[in-house]
């Protein structure tokens, strides 16, 4: 399990290699539990994300597998490395999505 902070207002994005490792879910509070069913209704109702999916949504839906990484090791110039440390934990990431982001360029410029 990989956890990266992600904006300012330090939350986290937390990937999972499969879902048997995943913690099971907390129980539901007392207070939600308590809950009415017209007071459910109520608060879907006001939630902008909770909109019920369109039909035909997942009709042409095509699963994605996540690119895998390799460890390799990499001789870079000593300022691109500089540059890339000052910013800090997770230097190697942003590292890779440039590469990965020139080789996007290119394939269109390719094809």
């Amino acid at each position: 399990m990989t956890a990266k902070p992600t904006g300012e207002r330090r939350a986290r994005t937390v990937k999972f290699r499969s879902l048997d490792e995943m913690p099971p879910a907390k129980p539901l509070s007392d207070a939600v539990k308590r809950l009415s069913d017209d007071e459910i209704e109520r608060r879907v109702a006001a939630d902008p994300d909770a909109g019920a999916t369109p039909p035909g949504f997942w009709d042409e839906a095509v699963i994605v597998e996540p690119d895998t990484t390799e460890q390799i090791t990499l001789r870079l110039p000593k300022r691109v490395l500089r540059h890339f440390r000052a910013g800090g934990k997770g230097y190697q990431s942003r590292i890779s999505a440039v590469l990965s982001s020139y080789v996007d360029a290119m394939s269109k410029k390719a094809g």
